[in-house]
Formats: C-alpha cells, structure tokens, sequence
C-alpha cells in the first residue's frame, strides 16, 4: 500500500532575507522623508483652515492653477502624444539625440527653463519678436505664459509614459486593422490609441500634477502677479514672507492633491501585495 506523501514544507526563498543591516539606513530615509510631512500636518492652523481656504487670496490662486494646469495638460496631450509615437514607432538618424532632448527639462533647472523660455518667446527671442510684431501676441508675464511655461518643464512625464506604454503593446492589431484596409490614421485613432489608454492616462495625470506644482520656471517667465500668473506655488513664496499659516495651508492643498493622484496611480508602478 503506498501512502500518500507527507506535506511539503514552506521553503524560505534565501533571496527574499533582507540584511537587518538595511533596515537602519532605510528607517532614516523613510524618516527623512516623511519627517518634513508630519511638520507640515503638525504647524498646520486647522482651527481657522477652513476660514483661510476660503480667502478670496487663496481661491484666486487655486482656480488659476486647475485651469492652467488643465490647459498645460491638454497641449502636452496634443504635442506629446505624435511626440511618443514618433520615438517608438518610427526609426530615423538621431533618434537617441531626440530622446535625451525630450527628458532634458527632467534635470534641467526650472529656472533655466523661464530663462530659455524667456530667450525663446520674450518680446527680443527667437519667436516672441515675430509674434508680437506679426499678431500682437505676448506670452510672457501673461496666464498663456504660465501654461507654456508648466507645459515646458512636465511634457516629458507625458512622452515617456506614452512611449514605454506604446513600445509595450502588442503591434499585431494594428497590423490586422492594416490588412483589412484601415488608413494610418484610422489604425492610430480607433487601435493604437485604445490600447495605450491607460499610459496616456497616467502620464496626462502625472503631466497635470508636476504642472500644478510647477514654480521655478513660472515665475521667471511669467512673473508673479495676483489674478493673473500667481499660481499656487508662487502664492506659497510669497505667503511665506508675510504670513507663515498661510504658506502652510496652500501647502497642505498642494500635498493633499499630490497624495492623491499617486495613490491613484500606484497600481501602475506597483506590483505583487
């Protein structure tokens, strides 16, 4: 008679022991970077927080950085999306030269930025003579230059998003919409675009969170002018000259919302439990 074997025993996987070592060092990192937080939430006036949430001063600046975050958001999603396409679908010379080009406001400075953006689109730059002489057009110290200047420093959040979500899809359905006679732009629309929606839409989200954070280059290209380029992070710079509370409650609305779109986005970046 032959038994039934005995039960195997849980094996302990010898990679997955982690030094006790580490655990210091990583304990002071977590420390180190949520300690700033827990100040933030500790200093924060929540007697008197919804009072200062009201303050004309204060919505002001929140509307104009929701609309100038969503404008900046939608041209990325008009330039940075064919910009994605083009890196991992097309081959041509140069196409590294364009990659890195694409993430270079990634470690550029954003005060760098307003100044090249300033080069660029100022009323002596490259392109600003031509529109202000052609079109009457100023972009900078205006809201269309805070949205330019948003859209300069988070576009590459969007491409690469974009670009690692198309690389990642299966290309055999858009090659069977091109064998049943689809037209390019009609495989991109109702194929390619379906099946990296949830990239775009991460990346857009992403796009939209570091353009409403977005300061250094703002306030260079665009000034800091209540009601009209005063986002919220500019609000923060100067609250933080007059009224310390006040710096801390715009901030907490900055932190909250960061909070949650990268809670919303972490299944996209997280895997296993």
């Amino acid at each position: 008679m032959v038994r039934p074997p005995a039960p195997l025993r849980r094996r302990r996987v010898p990679g997955r022991r982690v030094p006790v070592a580490l655990f210091v060092p990583a304990g002071l990192g977590l420390a180190f970077l949520v300690l700033p937080l827990t100040g933030l939430l500790a200093r924060a006036p929540w007697a008197t927080l919804p009072q200062r949430l009201a303050a004309p001063g204060v919505l002001t600046a929140l509307r104009l950085s929701l609309l100038t975050a969503t404008g900046a958001t939608l041209l990325c999603l008009a330039l940075g999306v064919p910009l994605a396409w083009v890196l991992a679908r097309v081959r041509f010379p140069g196409r590294r030269l364009v990659r890195a080009l694409v993430t270079v406001p990634l470690v550029l400075p954003p005060v760098v930025g307003g100044v090249a953006l300033l080069l660029v689109f100022g009323r002596r730059g490259l392109l600003g003579g031509w529109l202000d002489a052609a079109f009457g057009v100023t972009l900078p110290f205006t809201t269309a230059g805070v949205v330019l200047a948003e859209a300069f420093v988070a576009m590459p959040f969007l491409v690469i998003a974009v670009e690692g979500a198309l690389r990642a899809a299966d290309t055999r359905y858009e090659e069977a919409a091109a064998t049943l006679g689809a037209g390019r732009w009609t495989t991109f629309t109702h194929v390619t675009l379906p099946l990296v929606a949830p990239g775009v839409a991460a990346g857009a989200v992403l796009c939209w969170a570091r353009a409403l954070g977005e300061f250094g280059a703002t306030i260079t290209f665009a000034g800091n002018f209540p009601g009209r380029t005063q986002t919220m992070p500019l609000a923060v710079y100067l609250a933080l000259e007059t009224d310390l509370e006040a710096a801390i409650v715009l901030s907490l609305v900055l932190l909250t919302v960061s909070v949650a779109i990268l809670a919303g986005l972490r299944d996209r970046w997280v895997t296993g439990p």
